[in-house]
């Protein structure tokens, strides 16, 4: 993402808290779309209501990726995966977020996920960092790209302006999403245990 549309982001932010500006929708980071990373056809038709007041940070466990043709090819197994072996909808995440410092779009703003059962998924966005964070933290770039899609959300109105951040295990029995990102995770400003 460029530092102007960064600037632009948080500026739009910080007037959206006040009350001073429209919801504005253009200035998203680097999101690459499901025909970018050729997403299989979702099946899913579970709407969410917007804006949303949480978000639910996980990691997919898996491999990691660092180059864009590695994450393309990363998503693509977490959705054959999730699809394929699971039986669901679609891939389980509304975005997920690479090595390479791009975020992936999963379900997108308005589709339900399943990235954290009981009653998370209907009020919550899901955002998975793709890789295993036990022993290591993603690199600064994944932690940007996740920064800049939570403003991009509140920019767009997906995400109410105090919203709170959720870490995997925070909201269900997992290890999710790794003890070095969900160290990361609880500096983040929006982070509430």
């Amino acid at each position: 993402m460029s530092l102007r549309c960064a600037l632009l982001a948080w500026a739009l932010f910080t007037l959206l808290r006040h009350g001073v500006a429209q919801k504005d929708s253009d200035c998203c980071g680097p999101i690459v779309p499901r025909r970018e990373w050729r997403g299989l056809a979702s099946n899913c038709d579970r709407k969410l209501s917007l804006p949303k007041s949480y978000v639910v940070v996980s990691h997919t466990a898996g491999s990691p990726c660092d180059t864009p043709d590695s994450c393309l090819k990363q998503v693509q197994n977490v959705q054959n995966f999730h699809k394929g072996t699971l039986g669901w909808c679609d891939v389980a995440y509304n975005f997920l977020i690479g090595e390479d410092g791009l975020v992936y779009e999963g379900r997108g703003w308005d589709i339900q996920g399943a990235h954290a059962g009981g009653g998370w998924n209907s009020k919550s966005i899901g955002i998975s960092f793709m890789g295993n964070y036990m022993d290591r933290a993603p690199p600064q770039r994944a932690l940007r790209a996740a920064q800049s899609l939570l403003a991009c959300g509140v920019a767009r109105g997906a995400l109410s302006p105090n919203y709170e951040v959720k870490g995997h295990r925070d909201v269900q029995d997992t290890l999710s999403p790794g003890d070095r990102l969900y160290d990361i995770i609880q500096t983040w400003p929006h982070y509430q245990d």
